[in-house]
């Protein structure tokens, strides 16, 4: 018994960009750091929220590739000239990945006692019927 993928499936027609879109997002350098909250806040409204403490908003960058969110901090290492005795907080740069489906918007991104919200919304697509003619051979 052969696995049948998505892309090859004889019903679902054109659906080869979701697999890879899945492929990349199970890739992408997602490593745990930072923690993160994905949560539904009304029927068609989701919030993403990542915690960044240590972070400025100039330390972090959000972006919107190829149907992708992506999330990036960098801090600025300001240790030059200080002895630390103890170091347990580093300065660390992360990459976060969110594949979003058609029709998702993001909205708002809101930093609030060291927690980075990313507002998104789903547009409803209008149903559409399509009547097609058909044309003698």
């Amino acid at each position: 018994m052969t696995k049948m993928t998505l892309g090859a499936h004889p019903y679902m027609l054109g659906f080869e960009q979701l697999e890879r879109l899945l492929e990349r997002s199970a890739k992408a350098g997602n490593d745990g750091y930072p923690p993160f909250n994905i949560e539904q806040t009304s029927a068609r409204s989701y919030r993403i929220t990542l915690a960044v403490a240590g972070f400025r908003e100039e330390d972090l960058a959000i972006t919107l590739e190829d149907s992708q969110l992506v999330i990036r901090g960098r801090q600025s290492d300001d240790g030059e000239g200080r002895h630390f005795l103890h170091r347990g907080i580093a300065a660390r740069q992360f990459q976060r990945s969110f594949v979003l489906a058609d029709g998702v918007e993001v909205g708002d991104a809101i930093m609030e006692n060291g927690l980075l919200h990313v507002d998104l919304t789903r547009v409803e697509p209008e149903n559409v019927v399509q009547t097609i003619a058909i044309k003698k051979g």
